[in-house]
């Protein structure tokens, strides 16, 4: 086993001390974002019954968290968001690969996707909330906004594959079925990571505007039912969660992507 070079390590140490600079620089800049909203509202530059400030979210946090009823709404819209993206990506992705396999059906539907894709889905919802009900229709709304975007982004993955290795394989003998188990769907897992990513915040933006729309739980149910009251604290802890939500939902796509990486690399 050979010992890295000293230019080598020096090029890591330079790299851990520019990813720590980083890290510290985002804190900073949140953390001064919070103390300038503050003063903000405390100086009445701004009028804190309309924006809240960080210390009556704090309040109103613990308050919401020791009730129980703030993790149920969040654990709500997370369930959604990834019932959501599990369904979108499961239907884009047989679709992306219906495409494939029949050039014809790609070249009927594809002014479809086009439309569909810039339809503005808010306009289903009224249609999903009469269909599927208050309940599933904000499943409906989820999938709707991210299953398009799945579609064209696993078939343009498909399309960047290398046409050579398909050709080899043709001329051996093999199968369409065996192409698509063998190189396309192995040599499109980068393609399917970039695509859970988009998908995390088209999903969520779909379940927060079904929620929106019918929900009777959720940060979206929250969110609407806090600017009714006139509740800006409820509203603002609503968005911050959902903050947070993201995130994590996010870094769970880097932990796959990491170990796909490696999955890939290794058996490369």
């Amino acid at each position: 086993m050979t010992m890295p070079s000293p230019l080598y390590e020096r090029y890591l140490r330079i790299q851990k001390r520019r990813q720590r600079l980083i890290w510290l620089t985002r804190l900073v800049l949140l953390a001064a974002f919070l103390v300038l909203w503050e003063l903000a509202a405390d100086w009445k530059w701004v009028d804190s019954m309309l924006t809240s400030k960080p210390s009556q979210l704090w309040g109103s946090f613990r308050e919401l968290a020791m009730e129980g009823s703030l993790f149920r709404h969040v654990w709500i819209s997370a369930q959604e968001t990834l019932i959501g993206i599990a369904v979108s990506m499961a239907v884009g992705t047989l679709v992306a690969m219906l495409f494939w396999w029949s050039t014809f059906a790609s070249k009927v539907l594809e002014p479809y996707m086009v439309v569909l894709n810039a339809l503005p889905k808010v306009a289903l919802g009224p249609i999903f909330f009469i269909w599927l009900g208050d309940r599933y229709s904000v499943y409906g709304m989820a999938v709707a906004i991210s299953v398009i975007v799945t579609i064209i982004m696993i078939e343009n993955g498909f399309k960047d594959i290398s046409r050579t290795k398909l050709k080899l394989m043709e001329s051996f003998g093999a199968s369409k079925l065996q192409m698509l188990r063998m190189v396309l769907l192995p040599a499109s897992v980068p393609h399917f990571i970039a695509t859970l990513k988009v998908n995390v915040g088209l999903t969520l933006v779909g379940v927060i505007m079904g929620e929106f729309l019918s929900s009777k739980a959720g940060l979206g149910y929250l969110i609407i039912y806090g600017g009714q009251v006139f509740q800006m604290n409820l509203v603002m802890v609503s968005i911050a969660m959902l903050a947070l939500l993201s995130i994590a939902l996010y870094g769970v796509v880097n932990v796959l992507e990491r170990y796909a990486r490696k999955k890939y690399h290794h058996e490369s």
